[in-house]
């Protein structure tokens, strides 16, 4: 499991990796931690997958923080775990992201990025 700590400064957004043809998929789980409930944090993560064209999901715990899953071409997952860590809803202050079970897979599990209750 990689950890990305960071402090609630100022936020600097990514540019785009660009996507390598014959690139395969990936799945990543994920957890965020820090100000991230109550600030729309799972709406712009979905925003922002779905800009990525990723699909997965997203959802609170009653643990104070926002889990779940990526699935797409792995730059562009990369994008988005960047985007978990550095950035995330304006209101939001991420204190720390983990990303475990990562895996190469043949096709995507899922049809779209959801926000489940």
């Amino acid at each position: 499991m990689r950890s990305v700590v960071r402090g609630c400064g100022r936020r600097r957004r990514q540019r785009a990796v660009a996507m390598a043809e014959g690139e395969g998929l990936v799945s990543v789980d994920y957890e965020v931690s820090g100000k991230v409930q109550g600030v729309f944090f799972r709406k712009y993560t979905q925003r922002e997958a779905k800009r990525l064209g990723l699909v997965g999901w997203v959802q609170n715990t009653s643990r104070g923080t926002v889990q779940g899953q990526i699935q797409g071409p792995t730059a562009r997952v990369r994008e988005l775990q960047e985007w978990l860590r550095k950035v995330g809803s304006p209101q939001s202050c991420i204190s720390r992201a983990d990303f475990s079970n990562e895996k190469e897979i043949t096709a995507l599990e899922h049809k779209e990025f959801q926000i489940l209750k």
